[in-house]
């Protein structure tokens, strides 16, 4: 397969960002950055959205692929290497361009890179890191940069890419290793566990010689809501093996710690949970039997984080991060210019596909919640697979791409970072799949009435996290306002409280709202109203409904003999 050379610059934009458009695995940065004299550019934590794609997203970041030529065959791909589409890539000059001129007119914030496989791994990773040490360096370019990391790319490689980018990420794909079996031959789970488990051990390793949770400026707290992103494998208790070089010895003693620590080198191992695909899913992430890390000194020889291209670090003093290499002159940076910058300060990210592969609900859930416990992801993307390629190992989708069932994953996926719930509450292998008609949070509420009601005015945080209604905000905002008196229900409106959901499930000084009564049938009938409502708008976001006036999307109820005659003799 031949790469068109004869391009020019706007044709090759035109191929990749249209080739780009399928990866979803970008949001806000997650960097405060400020501007530089003697640079160009700044990110912001909260992201600037203020650019639209072609298809409605929201977008501040210029998304292209630096290639969409690719030795794989993956089946659900638009660059697979069997399909008859024009092949081009952009050279790392060609990016640093159109990365500068748009950021000079304002159209972007930052970049997003993600490439196809050129030749190798190595090849293709070799290129993206050119191509940002000369954004970095030649540019002096200091907005936000997102880039995929390449699996199966030399560890060397990762490594200095790390030192370079504000996030990094490794889709995971498929969320089982038959799927990637059956849609993906060419690429294994080992492949895509390494650089995932590397990228998670070099954040923790530096955020622990900065003693505490780098997103956060302060020491971590495994208590507080939220604490499940990101900042989770500083956990000491999970960190396995990212602080101290082991003996041979050591690690016979402490099996499960380091790096066959439910990583990338001990594939079938792992803790016996569920039966099935599950067990071996959750094998390969779970961490099994983590010991104690020795905290480093604050001066003097500190010791080595054993995290693969890491290892052999020089000593520093605890506020600055270890050097990737002995020397920063073999980054190719000047001494001092970028020796000061983090190792993937923003975290890594990763995507999975939903429904390409016969995987349910809980087994996506299950494996997102093992990825945010073992691997210290940010954030978990869902894609809903959209039919591209025709092939009699895709499924027919006569509905369109799930769109339904990929926003539930993402409800599920903000309950489990924020709001304190694990998977095995919100699903089960009873019940594998959401509710199509209620979220997941008002269906586990509905299922969990001996819980309800809850005084707002006496319940702890974490109680009034799992009402239907409240988020963190509001419920930090209950907290703090209570101590000054007794609230009431126009209070918790003012609170941002959702009251049309939170007053099935609230007592304030002891009493609900009148008219509404603890019952599950009558519940479930006040809330499906709204969320049919929102379903049919997320399956039929292009069409349209007939304006009524009635409020059809409520549950139907029979019509009794009462109301029948009444209607026959003209008396509503």
């Amino acid at each position: 397969m031949l790469i068109q050379e004869n391009l020019s610059i706007e044709q090759k934009l035109r191929i990749l960002t249209d080739a780009a458009k399928y990866d979803v695995a970008c949001t806000s940065s997650g960097v405060d950055r400020k501007g530089r004299a003697d640079g160009m550019g700044s990110a912001t934590d909260i992201g600037i959205c203020h650019s639209f794609a072609a298809d409605g997203r929201c977008i501040s970041l210029l998304k292209i692929l630096l290639t969409n030529q690719c030795i794989y065959d993956c089946k659900y791909c638009v660059n697979r290497c069997s399909n008859d589409a024009v092949r081009t890539a952009f050279t790392p000059d060609e990016v640093c361009t159109l990365t500068m001129e748009f950021y000079r007119r304002n159209y972007i914030e930052g970049l997003f890179l993600s490439s196809g496989i050129l030749y190798s791994a190595d090849h293709t990773m070799e290129l993206i890191y050119e191509t940002l040490l000369k954004l970095r360096t030649t540019c002096r370019f200091n907005g936000y940069i997102h880039v995929k990391g390449i699996p199966g790319a030399d560890q060397e490689l990762i490594a200095r890419v790390g030192y370079l980018a504000d996030r990094m990420s490794v889709n995971l794909e498929l969320p089982t290793a038959q799927g990637l079996r059956d849609l993906a031959p060419g690429k294994t789970r080992d492949k895509i566990l390494r650089p995932m488990r590397q990228i998670q051990r070099g954040i923790a390793a530096q955020s622990l010689y900065l003693e505490g949770d780098r997103g956060f400026k302060k020491a971590y707290d495994t208590g507080r809501a939220g604490f499940a992103g990101g900042a989770a494998l500083l956990d000491p208790s999970r960190a396995g093996g990212v602080c101290t070089k082991e003996s041979p010895s050591e690690r016979a003693q402490n099996p499960g710690v380091g790096d066959g620590a439910g990583g990338a080198d001990s594939m079938d191992s792992g803790p016996d949970e569920g039966s099935g695909v599950l067990r071996e899913e959750n094998a390969m992430y779970s961490v099994k039997t983590p010991r104690q890390p020795a905290p480093f000194r604050s001066s003097g020889s500190a010791a080595s984080p054993s995290a693969g291209a890491f290892d052999g670090l020089a000593s520093r003093d605890r506020r600055s991060f270890p050097p990737v290499f002995e020397e920063e002159k073999h980054l190719g940076i000047p001494e001092g210019r970028y020796g000061s910058r983090h190792f993937v300060p923003a975290g890594q990210s990763t995507q999975m596909i939903v429904g390409a592969t016969p995987e349910n609900d809980f087994q996506m859930l299950t494996v997102t919640q093992a990825l945010y416990r073992s691997y210290g992801l940010k954030r978990v993307f869902f894609s809903a697979y959209v039919p591209i390629n025709l092939d009699s190992s895709l499924p027919a989708l006569p509905g369109g791409p799930p769109l339904l069932r990929e926003h539930r994953l993402y409800q599920a996926d903000w309950l489990l970072r924020f709001y304190g719930f694990s998977a095995e509450e919100l699903l089960s292998e009873g019940q594998p799949n959401f509710n199509v008609f209620l979220d997941p949070k008002c269906d586990w509420a509905l299922r969990h009435l001996e819980q309800f009601p809850v005084e707002v005015n006496r319940a702890d945080y974490a109680s009034l996290l799992r009402v239907p209604g409240m988020g963190v905000k509001s419920a930090r905002r209950i907290v703090a306002a209570r101590r000054q008196g007794k609230l009431d229900f126009p209070d918790l409106k003012g609170m941002g409280v959702v009251l049309k959901r939170a007053v099935y499930f609230i007592t304030c000084s002891g009493k609900m709202m009148p008219g509404v009564r603890l019952d599950q049938d009558y519940i479930t009938s006040c809330l499906v109203g709204d969320e049919r409502r929102a379903a049919w708008d997320i399956e039929h976001k292009d069409c349209y409904r007939q304006l009524s006036l009635f409020d059809d999307m409520k549950l139907e109820l029979p019509v009794c003999e009462e109301e029948r005659r009444s209607a026959v003799v003209g008396h509503l």
